[in-house]
């Protein structure tokens, strides 16, 4: 007998009659017996009509024959992956060098028109306010600033209305568009206007320029009408972004104090709160940050953070904001025990050379100051006043005034007063300028790079796509002698970077079915990444994450538990590291197991490293083979061809009359000479030129087959098509177009079915990882009637489209050659649908009752449950919070779930953005979340047993189906085992408990939890612990 697990862990013992049982693999496998031949011959004549048809009617063998016809003359090339990754560095850096002398040349030229530019306080000018152009008022005229703007949609600028030859002026609501200042910066940046145009001609691929002011006003070109949010309100201020922040100051150390004595109850702990949100909304993760509350007592508002200072990404920003509104005022104020402390932190992280390596400053909010606090300045600043200190005094009451001020004033710091919420935002923008200073005075004009972000602020009101972008920015400085000495502080140039445009030049051609490219900051965090997924759907509509743009690379490439891919490419190295990895694929419903190469190295000037993955057996070889040109375009003319549109087969972006070709029209034109200005890709060209001559016999074959298919027999046969690692598809229908099942199959509205920039097909990726001669069937659809279709997919590309009622009647004909009538019989494709082939009909499973005739299935893979997580998944707050563990109180909960698995169409939870209804009144916020995947083992060819189902034991048997992932489970149809309840299939939230140790002060960087940074602390889920290796060394790079 052979030994089965059971409910509550009993061992059940094999069916009589069913024979001798034999363990093989760790695997229950029981010798043969007529129960199992009659299952196998059951299986292996469906297998073999299966196989039948999908030969004939996909074409596979006569493009093997093909291929092996032409074997002679290729030749195939191994790819080198440290070469490829260098070379396509060297291509990003030249690219990413034109756009900062664009931004240099900018720079210049403002620079230029402030230093000729004389100051007039009456001057009047009109100039294109982007709120007011084209508006009219009752009279049919032309209102104030809003005159005639020429706007026409421009497909580089994701078709938005723009005016390519002129700039405009975007002000906040609370900047007055006549003031003096604005005025005579406005005119004064005009001389901007041809610099923008011929930067554009210079270089087609810049997208937005723009120079900000320090007054407030920001110069966009090319110019849009701007439109209030639906408040009527223009929030935009560009002294406020990243971009302008990290270009007008320094890396900076940050020590915030703020007094929490009795006198600041009230309106003024409120304002503050506010002045400290402010100064953190101010910080960046080149920053350091730590927050001192003071009354009697001085202490850190994080206690885990004591005596250290923490990097200021988001997530610990975002952390010390919940911590600052949970603040309470009481007590007296004793401010020089906070300054001491202050000081004494910023002393040891200098010494150390930790933190920003550039300013030091400490931020005192307070409505006061009485006590002696002029010893703590000689002792720990004078005289070389290292750190500046800026100080706001909270409230109307002046008493205290000179006090403050003088600490500002002798520590080369800033005193502003603040009386109202109004005027926080103007107030501490003022410590940039004072930063800035060194800088201003030394005209070091720094260029920066920002991490990638969706600026939706800008266009908010626009159908603008939320693409990824960084920002090259430099500061702008006035050169004029008489103010030199001040360090003023002109403004901001910047430019964006799509960072897609960066990643065409890494063709998905050159890395293979399962290869990508991605780059990521100095930082660790990714810039751009084939897996990163910024975006979640609140309701209808697409909104970033919160924290989209500080995904760290460890939490996509979560198999580098030892971080040292991350290391190393936030270092700048150039090496290479191999890993073995579960990729997770259709929307993680399955998993991969590939061994990944990873190649990587630095971009000179940047802040970026870019890292090629190859994956082995598909990645590591090119194959090339020789066409003539008029042989090859010839077969490409077929109507039956396509190319992949997102592949840069041609630049067709850059000159106005190529942007509405399709990628097959300008290889077409490039190859007949229409166009001889076109830039091709000669060897991706040379790819599709072999790839249409091979396979240009199938569209006469499939064109035959159609002509003489017949619709009694065949009837249920849609589609046939083929793709290639050039990206060439070619497809033939056996049906009309009306009658096909999933009209969304092979068009830009599944992108999972079609080449793209990120990523091959996902039936491609599937049967590559197949065996030879071997298909894949899966469904994938239902037809207005509810019928669902079925997929089959080989290895090299080819692939079907068939009614699984056609497969029920090919079944029930190889049951009626076997003789054979008993049972129930049921063949599964992994998906929620099983077909009761006896009473001819198909099925769809609930998923709440899962009846127990497909736990057999199982059996295959009860121990090939493999856990993935998720870390940049949405969870619902509030919610209930539960473990992520499940207890397995018995193997039959492994069984439960595998069957779920099996018979489930997808699965539903927040972390892959699955269609599920929220509440109006749920909110998602960042979270990270484990799941379930069941892996089919295909070595194990066929089992067999019982399962203890209560009053009743279950008889099974289970059959692969040859060429397949099908299985043929039998099983009786009495024993009822809907005893077992519903194992729930939805990714659990991975918690974490943050432990704190003595050990952690006077240590900065790595993370301890999804919202803090810190060394020596511990990263716990509940129950497991191995992710605390993942984030307790992690460090980010200084970028000072």
């Amino acid at each position: 007998m052979g030994t089965l697990w059971g409910h509550k862990g009993r061992a059940l013992q094999a069916a009589a009659g069913f024979g001798q049982g034999e363990v093989t693999r760790g695997w229950v496998r029981l010798c043969c017996s007529p129960s199992l031949v009659w299952v196998k011959s059951w299986a292996d004549a469906f297998g073999g009509e299966l196989y039948s048809i999908v030969t004939k009617y996909s074409g596979s063998l006569l493009l093997q024959k093909k291929y092996k016809d032409v074997e002679p003359t290729l030749k195939i090339k191994e790819v080198d992956g440290l070469e490829l990754v260098k070379k396509f560095s060297e291509q990003m850096e030249s690219m990413l060098r034109r756009k900062v002398e664009a931004v240099e040349r900018l720079v210049e030229a403002a620079e230029d028109a402030d230093l000729n530019h004389e100051y007039n306080s009456s001057l009047e000018f009109d100039y294109y306010n982007s709120l007011l152009i084209n508006d009219k008022d009752e009279n049919d005229n032309y209102v104030e600033l809003g005159d005639e703007f020429i706007l026409e949609p421009n497909e580089h600028f994701n078709n938005l209305l723009v005016n390519t030859t002129y700039s405009d002026i975007q002000l906040p609501t609370n900047v007055y568009n006549k003031d003096p200042d604005i005025l005579n910066g406005v005119y004064m940046s005009e001389a901007l206007n041809p610099i923008f145009v011929d930067n554009f001609e210079r270089d087609p691929t810049l997208t937005w320029q723009y120079f900000g002011s320090s007054t407030g006003f920001f110069r966009l070109y090319p110019g849009i009408k701007w439109l209030p949010d639906e408040n009527g309100v223009i929030s935009f201020d560009c002294r406020n972004r990243g971009w302008y922040i990290q270009a007008a100051t320094s890396p900076k150390d940050i020590v915030i104090i703020v007094d929490v004595s009795g006198s600041m109850k009230g309106l003024r702990m409120t304002i503050a709160k506010h002045t400290i949100v402010t100064i953190l909304d101010t910080l960046g993760e080149n920053d350091f940050v730590n927050i001192i509350a003071y009354n009697d007592y001085v202490h850190f508002i994080e206690p885990c953070f004591k005596g250290i200072l923490v990097q200021a990404d988001r997530d610990n920003r975002e952390h010390f904001k919940q911590l600052v509104e949970e603040l309470q005022a009481k007590g007296v104020g004793t401010v020089s025990k906070a300054l001491t402390e202050s000081f004494k932190i910023l002393r040891e992280f200098r010494d150390a050379g930790q933190g920003g390596l550039c300013n030091q400053a400490i931020m005192l909010i307070t409505d006061g100051a009485v006590e002696d606090y002029e010893a703590v300045f000689e002792k720990y600043n004078w005289p070389d006043r290292k750190v500046r200190v800026f100080t706001y005094l909270i409230g109307r009451e002046v008493t205290f005034a000179p006090n403050v001020k003088w600490i500002a004033c002798n520590n080369k710091g800033y005193y502003t007063q603040i009386s109202t919420l109004a005027d926080v935002q103007e107030n501490v923008m003022e410590y940039l300028h004072v930063l800035s200073r060194p800088m201003v005075i030394n005209h070091d004009h720094d260029i920066i790079w920002t991490e990638a972000y969706m600026d939706s602020a800008l266009f908010a009101s626009q159908a603008q796509s939320l693409l990824l972008m960084t920002t090259v920015a430099m500061p702008v400085f006035s050169k004029k002698n008489e103010t030199r000495s001040h360090g003023i502080l002109l403004g901001v140039v910047g430019s964006d970077v799509p960072l897609r445009e960066l990643l065409k030049l890494a063709p998905r051609y050159k890395l293979g079915v399962h290869g990508y490219a991605f780059l990521n900051t100095n930082n660790g965090y990714i810039l751009s990444h084939p897996d990163l997924r910024p975006l979640y759907k609140e309701g209808k509509k697409l909104k970033p994450k919160p924290n989209y743009n500080s995904v760290d690379l460890s939490e996509v490439e979560w198999e580098d538990q030892d971080e040292i891919l991350r290391s190393a490419m936030i270092n700048g190295e150039t090496g290479y590291l191999s890993m073995d990895v579960k990729v997770p694929v259709d929307k993680g419903k399955r998993v991969l197991f590939l061994t990944n190469d990873y190649f990587f190295t630095d971009i000179s000037g940047t802040p970026f490293s870019l890292g090629v993955v190859l994956s082995r057996g598909h990645g590591e070889y090119i194959l090339l083979g020789n066409t003539s040109v008029e042989e090859g375009l010839h077969d490409l003319l077929q109507p039956d061809l396509s190319l992949a549109n997102e592949w840069i087969y041609c630049i067709t972006d850059i000159d106005p009359d190529h942007r509405k070709l399709s990628q097959l029209e300008a290889v077409i034109r490039f190859l007949t000479g229409e166009e001889p200005d076109l830039e091709c890709d000669e060897e991706l060209v040379q790819e599709v030129l072999f790839d249409a001559v091979v396979t240009a016999p199938m569209e006469a074959y499939w064109t035959t087959l159609a002509l003489n298919m017949s619709l009694d027999t065949e009837a249920g046969i849609e589609m046939a098509f083929l793709g290639t690692r050039a990206g060439l598809m070619r497809s033939a229908l056996y049906v009309g177009s009306e009658k096909i099942s999933n009209k969304k199959f092979l068009t830009q509205k599944d992108k999972e079915s079609i080449f793209t920039m990120d990523h091959f097909p996902l039936w491609y990726r599937r049967a590559a990882e197949h065996p030879p001669g071997s298909f894949i069937y899966s469904i994938v659809s239902e037809d207005d009637s509810g019928n669902p279709s079925l997929n089959t997919e080989q290895e090299g590309g080819k692939r079907k489209k068939i009614k699984l009622d056609l497969l029920q009647r090919k079944f029930w004909t190889a049951m009626q050659q076997t003789h054979v009538v008993a049972g129930h019989c049921f063949s599964a494709s992994r998906k929620r649908f099983i077909h009761d082939i006896f009473e001819k009909k198909v099925t769809c499973l609930s998923r709440d009752k899962l009846p127990c005739l497909l736990l057999t299935a199982c059996l295959l893979c009860f121990s090939c449950r493999v856990t993935m997580y998720d870390y940049q998944a949405m969870c619902k707050v509030p919610y209930h919070h539960h473990s992520g563990a499940r207890p397995l109180l018995s193997p039959i909960y492994a069984f439960v779930a595998a069957v779920k698995w099996l018979i489930s169409d997808f699965l539903i939870w927040e972390s892959w953005e699955a269609p599920t209804l929220h509440k109006k009144h749920d909110t998602l916020q960042p979270c990270d979340t484990e799941y379930p995947v069941f892996v089919y083992e295909p070595a194990i060819r066929e089992t067999n047993g019982l399962i203890d189902c209560g009053d009743c034991q279950k008889m099974f048997v289970a059959q692969q189906i040859i060429s397949s992932n099908l299985l043929l489970l039998v099983t009786d149809t009495v024993c009822d085992c809907s005893i077992f309840p519903p194992v729930p299939m939805d990714a659990k939230e991975v918690k974490y408990i943050l432990l704190c140790t003595a050990g952690m002060q006077g240590s900065a960087g790595p993370v301890i939890s999804e919202f803090a940074r810190v060394k020596n602390a511990f990263l716990l889920p509940l129950p497991w612990a191995w992710r605390a290796q993942r984030g307790s060394e992690r460090s980010p790079a200084h970028a000072g």
